[in-house]
């Protein structure tokens, strides 16, 4: 079941691809609604169809957003070569290996950009990547209910300078994205789930890299487990869990360019760079 939030309300999408727009319009309330899945999958035989929606919105209400870095081996060689001659090479080797995960807070709403929204290239950075992630969406107690695509923007040079500029290096407006659907699904998607990330420059393909999620090292449960622990989300929350697909050192961001993520199950994350 897939859920769209749009200028015009929410709507469902079932597997059948026949769109539906829900009575429910408290974002908040529906993500958080015991038995979710069930619910939405009654709803799809009771309502009537209608058109797709146009303008789409980010998937989000109130929810914060979060991410858990260094859980793609990829990830931990690009963070340990942007970042060595800061001395901060080793901490992430480290934290690949090690029991508790790298989680740290990227974005409130007001920071996500939706579907189609340009995202926002820091003044100070010459070194910018998006990175996309499968993104779980945890409701208040805890329990994983869906997932999304989002687009971790990421400032490579000023984390490299040094691992304590890490919240400048993630953190800032539209430094995020989401989108264009939350699934909701009663089990997590399969490890052979591809992940693909196209950067267009001028209409050419500029870079293009894929992966699955076979490669993400630690498990979903794990990561919603270690953002919950002693701690509450009371409308819930989203986590990124983290990136397989880094471009080259010698790639960064040009205003203009298209990032489009696409995630089996979810559909295409597009967002210009500006």
């Amino acid at each position: 079941m897939q859920l769209y939030r749009t200028r015009h309300g929410i709507f469902l999408r079932s597997p059948n691809l026949a769109w539906h727009r829900l009575e429910e319009q408290d974002w908040d309330a529906l993500f958080n609604r015991p038995n979710l899945h069930a619910h939405l999958t009654d709803l799809a035989t009771t309502l009537p169809a209608t058109e797709e929606p146009t303008d789409l919105l980010a998937p989000i209400g109130s929810q914060e957003v979060w991410a858990a870095g260094v859980t793609y081996f990829r990830s931990r060689t690009a963070r340990m070569e942007e970042s060595k001659d800061a001395g901060g090479g080793s901490f992430y080797d480290r934290v690949y290996a090690a029991d508790r995960p790298e989680i740290f807070f990227k974005a409130t709403p007001q920071r996500v950009a939706h579907p189609g929204q340009a995202m926002h290239l820091r003044s100070d950075s010459k070194w910018m990547v998006p990175e996309p992630e499968l993104t779980l969406a945890i409701n208040a107690a805890g329990e994983i209910l869906g997932a999304t695509a989002g687009n971790d923007l990421s400032c490579r040079d000023i984390e490299g300078e040094n691992p304590l500029y890490l919240p400048q290096a993630k953190c800032f407006k539209l430094c995020a994205a989401l989108g264009p659907c939350l699934l909701v699904a009663p089990v997590p998607l399969p490890p052979e789930t591809a992940i693909r990330l196209e950067i267009l420059r001028g209409g050419e393909v500029a870079f293009a890299g894929d992966t699955t999620l076979a490669q993400l090292k630690r498990t979903p449960q794990e990561l919603a487990g270690f953002l919950y622990r002693d701690n509450t989300f009371p409308t819930g929350a989203y986590l990124m869990t983290g990136t397989g697909i880094v471009p080259g050192d010698e790639f960064t961001l040009q205003s203009g360019d298209d990032m489009r993520i696409t995630i089996d199950g979810i559909g295409t994350l597009s967002n210009p760079a500006a």
